[in-house]
Order: structure tokens, then C-alpha cells, then sequence
């Protein structure tokens, strides 16, 4: 029996599960999944769960069930591809024929000192958890300052801003307009929504240091009673870690099959796994699809495509509280309630196929 490991059960995690369970999974292949906690989170609404605005329950989803799916938990330390090996704390090796690796980001704080002790997380579910706890026992007039105005930063001011009104938050960016990313027009219209919702935003900002209660921002202090960091990510620390070539995040750089130089054995996907276009569960979930085809062409003794279409993203889509959104959407910018709808629906769909 062939054993096929998958470390962790994000979006490109769920998508290789989806593919072959029920049906399509060769009957000489088992499967392993290892994660730390025992549900799919829904990432992208870790911002509302920090927020207070939605429940725990509400981005969790529950982990297929087959007989030959093997669900393991617990904290992996270290990948042994010489053996064929993922390392786990307090328990036995777990050995692989075929290894997805899919264990997500973490926030990169450039080398800021304090950052990392003194700042806030929505990167996981414990993290965000966390993040509600402080942020939602805050008391009135107090401030909240987030660190990063890409998509995360501003979806988490926009939320807490409707959810606790009585905070003041500020949103740092370095650049001259938040979402620096998105179509200028875009950025106009959220930073006029922050304005009318007294959302402070500090545009050119250089967060120089951090304290505890306190930032730099080009070396003058600010006290803030909560810092909350979205100014930007990483790929996880066990890929850091591994012997091979990586892009500046610390992605691992991979094939058109999306596997290692060096192993055909061991894949990357989602936000370890370095490409051209930035991490996001729609290009998570492609190149699961893609490594799906790759692992079935093998098992059935079938030879490879040279390579495979480049992944089409439909497009993204950003909340500004509950009622209205931004986002662009086959090259087309949207704004306004119809955005929000859009992915309110998108999400809803993914829980429906998912649950």
C-alpha cells in the first residue's frame, strides 16, 4: 500500500482530498493528513473571527471521512527526505511514498525589532483567537493600530471599525495608497470608506520598532493599546528550513509538475510553494488540481503532460464590513455592495461543496 502524505489542510489541502474522495483514489494508495487542529479553517475569514463579527464555528469546516483517510494531529518538526520521513513532536516518524506539503505562511516581520513580541496575528486560527480575545476586551477610546494596508490589514480595520465603533484604529502603509496592488480607483474608493467610517489611515509610514503599548513609525513613538501585524508573510518555517532553492518569501522553487528538482516525490502548494502570482486559496486550490493529475498519471503508469495551462484566477475580492466590498473580477475593478454579495456568495458556495 502506497501512503500519500499531505501536510496540512488548507485550501490546496482540501482541493487533493476533494479530487480523489470519494472515488478516485487507486485502491493500492492510502492517504495521510496531518494538521494541528482537527478542521479546515477558512482563512480568508480569519479577519472577521479577530473582529468578533463572526463566530469560532463559522470557519470550520470538517475533514472528509474515508476508510483508507488516515486524519493525524499534532506539531511536525522537520521533513527527512533522504528517508522519506516527516518528523513529528512526541510521536513516531510518519513515512511517505508521495509528499504534499501545504502548511501555509507566516507573517514576515523585516527584521523590525519587537514586532514579533509585541504585535498581534490573524496568520492562524490560534492567532486570530487570540487577536479577538485582546481586541474585543478593550475598552472604550482605545486605540488600535494595524500594521500593513494590503487585503488582510484593511478587511480587519473595516470589520472592527463597524464592530466596535468606539475604537480608534489606525491602518499603517508604506505606500502612497493603501492596496497598493489593486487598480488606483480601488484604493480611492476604500481609503474614502475609512474616512467617512473614521478610520485613520498613515500612508508613507516606516515602522522602525515596536514595543509593547508602543510603535516607531519613522522613529516617533506612538502608544496604541493593541498592534496587530499584516505587513506581510512568509512561508512556513519547516520549508524555510529545507535544503533547496527559494524566492526572497522563502518559497521553495518548484517544476511545472509543482515538485522539487531534486524529488518528484515531494510537492509544494499554495503559499510555500513559490510563483508568480501572490498566495491565495484560488491558486492554492490549481495547483492541487495539478498535482492531483500528476500523482494519478503515475499511479496508472501514464506519462506526464510537459506541462500544464497556466492557472487562470478569476479574480479577488475584499470586504469593507458587511455591506459593502471592492475587488476586481476578470480585469474589471467592482465596488460597493454588489462586491460584498459576490463574495458572500463565493464563500457560502465553498462551505456548501466543502461541508
Amino acid at each position: 500500500m502506497k501512503n500519500l502524505v499531505i501536510l496540512g489542510g488548507g485550501y490546496g489541502g482540501m482541493k487533493i482530498l476533494s479530487e480523489l474522495l470519494p472515488n478516485h483514489l487507486p485502491s493500492d494508495v492510502s492517504i495521510t493528513l496531518i494538521d494541528r487542529v482537527p478542521y479546515h479553517c477558512l482563512k480568508t475569514e480569519y479577519y472577521a473571527l479577530a473582529a468578533g463579527t463572526i463566530s469560532d464555528k463559522e470557519v470550520r469546516v470538517a475533514f472528509p471521512e474515508h476508510p483508507r483517510l488516515q486524519i493525524k494531529y499534532g506539531e511536525i518538526t522537520g521533513i527527512d527526505t533522504k528517508v522519506n520521513q516527516v518528523l513529528m513532536k512526541n510521536a513516531d516518524p510518519i513515512v511517505y511514498d508521495d509528499l504534499v506539503i501545504g502548511l501555509g505562511c507566516e507573517d514576515k516581520y523585516h527584521d523590525v525589532p519587537g514586532a514579533a513580541e509585541f504585535t498581534y496575528s490573524i496568520q492562524s486560527i490560534e492567532k486570530a483567537r487570540r487577536t479577538y480575545s485582546v481586541l474585543n476586551n478593550l475598552g472604550p477610546g482605545s486605540v488600535v493600530a494595524i500594521v500593513g494596508a494590503g487585503l488582510s490589514g484593511v478587511e480587519l480595520a473595516s470589520e472592527l471599525s463597524e464592530s466596535r465603533e468606539d475604537l480608534q484604529i489606525k491602518l499603517f502603509d508604506r505606500g502612497k495608497h493603501i492596496l497598493s496592488s489593486f487598480p488606483e480607483r480601488l484604493s480611492k474608493y476604500v481609503e474614502n470608506w475609512f474616512v467617512r467610517n473614521n478610520v485613520e489611515i498613515i500612508n508613507e509610514s516606516n515602522i522602525t520598532k515596536v514595543e509593547e503599548g508602543r510603535l516607531f513609525n519613522h522613529d516617533n513613538p506612538i502608544d496604541c493599546d493593541v498592534i496587530v501585524w499584516t505587513a506581510g508573510i512568509q512561508a512556513n518555517q519547516i520549508v524555510r528550513q529545507m535544503d533547496g532553492e527559494k524566492d526572497r518569501l522563502g518559497r521553495l522553487i518548484v517544476t511545472p509538475h509543482h515538485h522539487l528538482p531534486n524529488d518528484e516525490h515531494v510537492f509544494i502548494v499554495g503559499d510555500c510553494a513559490s510563483a508568480p502570482h501572490a498566495p491565495s486559496a484560488q491558486l492554492a486550490e490549481g495547483q492541487a488540481e495539478q498535482i492531483v493529475e500528476v500523482l494519478k498519471k503515475r499511479w496508472n503508469g501514464e506519462p506526464l503532460p510537459a506541462a500544464f495551462p497556466t492557472i487562470k484566477l478569476k479574480g479577488v475580492l475584499g470586504s469593507l464590513g458587511k455591506k459593502q466590498g471592492f475587488g476586481v473580477m476578470a480585469d474589471r475593478a467592482i465596488t460597493g455592495r454588489v462586491a460584498r454579495i459576490l463574495k458572500s456568495g463565493i464563500l457560502w458556495m465553498y462551505k456548501f461543496h466543502n461541508g
